[in-house]
């Protein structure tokens, strides 16, 4: 059976045994809103995940979709200026977690407690939760030529992603992390509409295969930029809840996988 310091570069990445290390990824999420840790895969590891995702690609579901940065439906009979509905476009593929095998090394990072003391370390909680539902734990992500993901708040508080293949132009992560405040319910309408029209600076984050990131996107406005090359660009969520027993919605599952079971 393969163990976590044989998927995990745990020299570069000491997510186990360090609590210095586990106190430097606390500062850096706390003053940045996000984590960026490279080579957090062995290479071994990271060369095991990219051919079962390309094993699995065949079987990913294509959507395309409009929505608002809140993740809903525009309201027509609203504001137009409203940054809040201003409609984006997202489409990408996606492998629900029931099509990845069992024995998949993304099972064991996410099934491992002390992948999990880890993340909820970093996040300063009790603990973090699997989805209850089969398809929404991990999720292969594919971005194909010209496929983006539009500006939006997630709904989560978190997300974790593991950067499997980088495309050779465009597909790049872009966020904006001010301008919201989730928890007091506060939004700066005419900051956003500045970002969203290109009138705010930007960070933008390059993150090459094997790169981990965790990171607050429910307080922080962020996007993946339009794929340029044939070359596609290959992403796993690792998705979990700060509450036990939560469930994707119908109308989710059967948008992001195409079915509800």
């Amino acid at each position: 059976m393969i163990d976590l310091d044989q998927i995990v570069n745990l020299k570069k990445n000491p997510i186990i045994k360090s609590s210095d290390f586990i106190d430097e990824c606390q500062n850096k999420i706390k003053q940045n809103s996000i984590l960026k840790l490279d080579n957090f895969l062995n290479p071994e590891a990271l060369n095991l995940i990219q051919k079962e995702a390309l094993s699995l690609h065949k079987r990913a579901y294509y959507c395309s979709q409009f929505h608002t940065i809140l993740l809903t439906k525009k309201k027509f009979n609203d504001n137009y200026d409203d940054p809040c509905n201003i409609e984006v476009k997202s489409d990408k593929g996606c492998v629900p977690h029931d099509l990845i095998p069992g024995k998949s090394i993304l099972n064991k990072i996410y099934k491992s407690q002390k992948f999990i003391s880890f993340i909820a370390n970093v996040l300063n909680v009790r603990n973090i939760y699997p989805y209850k539902d089969t398809l929404s734990c991990i999720n292969y992500n594919y971005y194909e030529k010209n496929q983006q993901l539009g500006w939006h708040f997630d709904n989560a508080s978190f997300a974790i992603t593991l950067m499997i293949s980088s495309p050779k132009s465009g597909g790049i992560f872009q966020y904006f992390n001010k301008g919201r405040n989730y928890e007091k319910g506060y939004i700066n309408k005419n900051l956003i509409k500045k970002v969203i029209e290109g009138q705010e600076k930007i960070n933008e984050l390059i993150v090459n295969p094997g790169t981990l990131v965790l990171f607050y996107g429910r307080n922080y406005l962020h996007r993946v930029t339009p794929v340029t090359s044939k070359k596609n660009r290959i992403l796993v969520t690792l998705n979990y809840n700060l509450e036990p027993n939560i469930e994707l919605s119908e109308n989710a599952r059967k948008t992001f996988f195409g079915r509800e079971i």
